[in-house]
């Protein structure tokens, strides 16, 4: 679609020698009674001094038989409508489809642009629950759609592991777990233990003096406490690096809060020198009201280090050692100021990079809102367990005399795609309620559906065979369920492009949907297998089309494919 549309630009910005038109002057008509592709003349008429619908008319006549790839063309009011010439359409598409299989649809837009996307922020020494798993796979799918689109993407990660938390969760284990036998899983053993620190914790003055100067202890670096400290965060990692393998989660670098800490102290006192920052009632402040963003703590009176004064000596490394055109920052959505507040200060300190938060809103439960606090959470491996002991139950069900390892093998890419997928199939300002039970669904919008339809593509053309993918009749394509998928297909390029410019996985998530909705409407209407040979192989083109683009669409989700299911 992409590439007749750049040849009605040219001809047209040729025609009238101005570059009038851009691509985004395109858009798609409600019903394909009124054509496959659209053009308002609006802005044309204005540059032109003519009468949109006047325009329309005129180019009607200029336009009609220019292009091979244009079926008809029909003057609506002031809107110029295209009917496609969808077996030409498809040729071409097809030929793309058959050369790049996996690079189907990706496009060089980013120009190699450095870009570092940060995500999974996650604090060792807690649990990590469904609502950790939204931000991972927003991260993961964004990362992975700019890439598509030619980007040079660096995913990162920053753990705080220098907080008032790990010291309430080794306060818990010296008074309760010390003589426990530690489980295999360590790092989930931490965040019950964390749970309990903070109920015990509420009315226990002691404790919390306790554990306050064990954070002591720990920010000198010195004592049983802080080899404590080291130790159990050794568990916390590697539990985040085993979720990272298992969701097939690439992380090039992580960073932690307590390698910067140190550094930003420094730099206060060099932005305090500079004007940056400044002193109030004791406490080390940047003073943003001039730009409506109230005031941002770096340090208060009492000495002790905030946020900020790791955040700006981890964004100024990040900036310099990496040589980044945009800097992005995946984190839920109750940080909005904080970030705000945190690029203006970047900014007023010299540098221009593209700074970008993308934020998202919370995961609930069908029962109500998670804490990790209150333990009113599902821990990503209670998930994990329920998730999967339903998938296998429900795989082996469906292949009883399938293997044990590859019923298996199925259940985990159904449960790590239900997932992801629930994660990312609505927009990113939209509150999510996770349902275990409908998002293994093989039915409706889910990722379980579109494997499912990946898997029926595979079987038709295992019972097919190869055929020959170099002289196909496309104008075997009579149907007009093939006519709407052939269009659909061709909006995929533009789908992945768009993905990428609005950060939004959901739009993918959509396409592919409608996409795969479109396929069984056409596999259960017509015989694809027991068509005429030519007719056939036009039909298996299609097909086989529509599957590359739901493998490579689910890859830029994070989410595998399987050939039976």
């Amino acid at each position: 679609m992409e590439n007749i549309k750049k040849k009605i630009l040219k001809e047209l910005n040729t025609k009238y020698n101005k570059d009038i038109l851009e691509m985004s002057d395109f858009s798609y008509p409600p019903n394909k009674e009124m054509g496959d592709l659209s053009m308002p003349c609006f802005k044309l008429s204005k540059e032109l001094g003519k009468t949109p619908v006047e325009l329309s008319q005129e180019l009607v006549k200029d336009l009609g038989d220019k292009f091979e790839e244009i079926q008809s063309l029909v003057a609506m009011g002031p809107y110029l409508n295209f009917f496609l010439n969808k077996s030409m359409l498809f040729k071409e598409i097809f030929k793309d489809v058959s050369k790049k299989t996996e690079g189907f649809g990706t496009n060089k837009s980013g120009k190699k642009k450095r870009v570092m996307i940060e995500f999974s922020n996650v604090n060792t020494h807690k649990e990590y629950h469904v609502g950790h798993l939204r931000n991972i796979s927003f991260g993961d799918s964004v990362s992975r759609i700019l890439s598509a689109n030619g980007y040079d993407v660096l995913p990162v990660s920053y753990i705080n592991d220098f907080g008032i938390h790990t010291a309430k969760t080794l306060w818990a284990y010296n008074e309760f777990y010390k003589r426990t036998l530690v489980p295999s899983n360590k790092g989930a053993f931490l965040g019950e233990i964390y749970v309990r620190a903070s109920k015990e914790l509420e009315n226990n003055e002691v404790g919390k003096q306790t554990a306050a100067f064990i954070m002591k202890k720990i920010e000198s670096r010195e004592g049983p406490e802080y080899e404590l400290w080291k130790k159990t965060r050794e568990w916390s990692i590697k539990q985040f690096d085993a979720i990272y393998k298992e969701l097939g989660v690439k992380i090039d670098h992580v960073f932690y809060e307590n390698e910067f800490i140190d550094e930003g102290i420094k730099q206060v006192t060099e932005m305090l020198k500079k004007g940056i920052l400044k002193e109030s009632d004791g406490a080390i402040i940047a003073d943003l009201e001039e730009y409506n963003l109230g005031v941002m703590v770096f340090m208060r009176s009492d000495g002790t280090a905030l946020y900020p004064v790791a955040d700006i000596p981890l964004a100024k490394y990040k900036i310099e050692k990496y040589k980044l055109n945009e800097s992005i920052y995946v984190v839920d959505n109750r940080q909005k100021l904080h970030f705000k507040q945190l690029f203006k200060v970047i900014e007023l300190m010299g540098y221009k990079q593209k700074l970008v938060h993308l934020d998202h809103d919370f995961v609930t439960l069908p029962d109500g809102a998670m804490s990790s606090r209150s333990g009113n959470t599902v821990t990503y491996e209670q998930l994990k367990e329920e998730a999967f002991k339903k998938s296998f139950d429900e795989t082996k069900k469906r292949h009883e005399d399938w293997p044990e390892y590859k019923v298996k093998e199925v259940a985990e890419k159904i449960i790590f795609g239900a997932m992801k997928f629930e994660m990312l199939k609505v927009g990113s300002d939209q509150v999510i309620t996770f349902d275990t039970d409908q998002a293994l669904r093989f039915d409706g919008y889910t990722a379980a559906y579109l494997q499912y339809t990946y898997a029926r593509i595979a079987s038709i053309l295992r019972k097919a065979g190869d055929f020959d993918k170099k002289s196909i009749d496309f104008s075997e394509l009579k149907e007009d369920k093939e006519n709407i998928l052939v269009i659909k297909i061709a909006k995929y390029s533009e789908v992945v492009k768009k993905a990428a410019e609005d950060y939004n996985p959901s739009e993918i998530a959509k396409y592919l949907f409608d996409l795969a909705q479109s396929l069984n409407d056409y596999y259960h209407s017509v015989k694809i297998l027991k068509s005429g040979e030519e007719e056939k192989k036009a039909r298996l083109a299609l097909v086989f089309s529509v599957q590359n683009i739901i493998k490579n669409g689910l890859n830029l989700l994070g989410i595998d494919t399987m050939e039976e299911m």
